[in-house]
């Protein structure tokens, strides 16, 4: 693949991707993009803090609340799981349980479960299982990514 980069004197900053079919490579330059470009507003201890996607390891829905987890932060969330799920489907976010959505990026090792669960350990160490339900999907969309390369 060729790339041109090109410093402006003025105007606004501009990324320009150019592809004959959409590739895996292609699709991770577009993810990069869209998740640099999407922040979210959490809360801690009643101060709101901007949050960077590409930093999320997962978000996780506890008694009715959404939380963020990032390597050393955890922070509540003013949205939903579903509206989550909506908004960072195309950023390599992946709905992994019935509570639970997790950053693909951020899965260091898969391990196969029984009952067709999957241990999926994060940068941090943390395991988190994928349940049976969406393990089906996760496995297509790993195979997807793996086929396209």
């Amino acid at each position: 693949m060729k790339y041109v980069i090109n410093q402006i004197s003025n105007g606004e900053n501009e990324v320009i991707v150019n592809y004959i079919d959409m590739t895996s490579e292609i699709e991770r330059i577009i993810n990069f993009i869209k998740s640099e470009q999407t922040k979210l507003i959490g809360l801690k201890d009643k101060v709101q803090k901007v949050i960077e996607i590409s930093e999320i390891l997962y978000i996780e829905s506890v008694d009715g609340s959404t939380f963020a987890y990032m390597e050393t932060d955890v922070l509540k969330l003013d949205y939903t799981l579903v509206q989550l799920e909506q908004l960072l489907n195309d950023i390599n976010f992946f709905r992994s349980s019935k509570s639970m959505i997790i950053n693909i990026d951020k899965v260091d090792s898969l391990r196969s479960l029984p009952s067709n669960r999957i241990d999926a350990r994060l940068v941090n160490g943390e395991h988190i299982i994928i349940s049976r339900t969406y393990a089906s999907d996760f496995r297509r969309i790993l195979k997807k990514g793996a086929s396209n390369e």
